[in-house]
């Protein structure tokens, strides 16, 4: 049985705790804090909930059991598709608790940064920087978490080669995780005078945002250059040196941020994507430790790995990790991921779950 009357009690204890604490006014003064507080009432809410559904289950099926051996034999038939459905119920619910008794991945609560960039197709990538850009800007509006944006290069043709963006919410490195990888989009570009359907790739990586307690940047391992600004083509958006390149000597990573008119705020931001960057590098080794069965090979979320194809032609996405094909492209592409996201989510749950009843 999963957990004994004083483990549930005590779980019970716990959720209401944190409702206390949810209903404190004083909470809401810190967005960060009242966001950790909301995600863990929600994880002790479900684990909760799940554990008294399993309970029931459990004596139901005991009394249905019972109903077996009734003299009447039309009970005896009742109970026997009782028993049934109670047997698939009970299968469904021990899945559930498995994958919500799992380890959490410690980053799952982070905030997270994105970048996305242009890879072959020149003009027609950038373009879809662009598109997948908003994709996500209006995904992250829908589930009401924020944006803001720290580094952009435009491309001539009118697209990005390159946007990082921050999106700060509730749960927000959990849902936009497995969305590293190469997308791959097909469609025909505008200045296609014959019709014909080009391929172009772009590469998005997410990482979690890292706080200076997650990595710690010396200020003797930074070299900071601050530069004019300049937009697509080379001319000068800025009268002053305002853009700054931060070089992170130790590992050579180098971040170049010049949206804003501050050097400061730019040197901040930039700060960030570093930060992100190197603790990414750190997860990365990690990973690498551990045996390739347990790396999931399949679908590791990888970002030299292809993961998605856009085709507009045929209105179609597909996710080739999980052989997920949905005929309604336009509307992901206006921000309507949460189907996607959840069928990959729970697909790579799966696996985790496989994994750890296979050790």
């Amino acid at each position: 049985m999963f957990y004994d009357n004083e483990e549930l009690a005590n779980l019970e204890k716990a959720r209401q705790a944190l409702e206390v604490d949810l209903n404190n006014p004083a909470l809401f003064k810190d967005q960060r804090l009242y966001a950790e507080t909301a995600r863990r009432h929600n994880e002790v809410s479900r684990l909760v909930e799940a554990i008294i559904r399993f309970r029931k289950n459990e004596e139901d099926l005991i009394g249905a059991r019972l109903l077996l051996e009734d003299p009447n034999p039309e009970m005896r038939e009742l109970a026997s598709l009782e028993l049934a459905e109670l047997e698939n119920q009970k299968k469904s619910l021990n899945e559930e608790l498995k994958i919500l008794l799992l380890p959490k991945d410690p980053n799952d609560a982070k905030n997270t940064v994105v970048e996305i960039r242009a890879g072959a197709g020149g003009d027609e990538a950038a373009l879809f920087v662009s598109d997948l850009f908003r994709m996500y800007l209006r995904y992250a509006e829908s589930r009401g978490w924020k944006t803001e944006l720290l580094a952009t290069s435009p491309s001539e043709g009118g697209g990005l080669k390159e946007v990082v963006f921050l999106v700060d919410g509730v749960g927000v490195y959990s849902h936009l995780k497995h969305e590293s990888g190469v997308h791959r989009v097909q469609r025909v570009p505008a200045t296609e005078t014959q019709g014909r359907v080009h391929t172009s790739t772009v590469t998005v990586a997410v990482l979690p945002e890292a706080e200076e307690v997650d990595v710690e940047i010396k200020p003797e391992e930074v070299k900071v250059d601050v530069y004019r600004s300049s937009g697509p083509g080379g001319q000068s958006v800025n009268t002053t040196d305002s853009a700054v390149r931060v070089t992170h000597l130790p590992t050579g990573l180098v971040v170049t941020c010049q949206d804003e008119k501050s050097q400061i705020k730019n040197k901040q931001k930039a700060l960030t994507v570093l930060r992100a960057r190197l603790l990414d590098r750190q997860i990365a080794e990690r990973d690498q430790k551990i045996s390739s069965e347990r790396r999931e090979q399949v679908g590791t979320g990888d970002r030299s790995e292809r993961i998605r194809t856009y085709n507009f032609p045929q209105g179609r996405l597909t996710d080739h990790r999980v052989g997920l094909t949905l005929y309604r492209l336009l509307d992901i592409i206006n921000g309507d991921l949460a189907e996607v996201i959840s069928v990959v989510g729970s697909y790579f749950e799966a696996r985790r779950l496989a994994n750890r009843d296979h050790d």
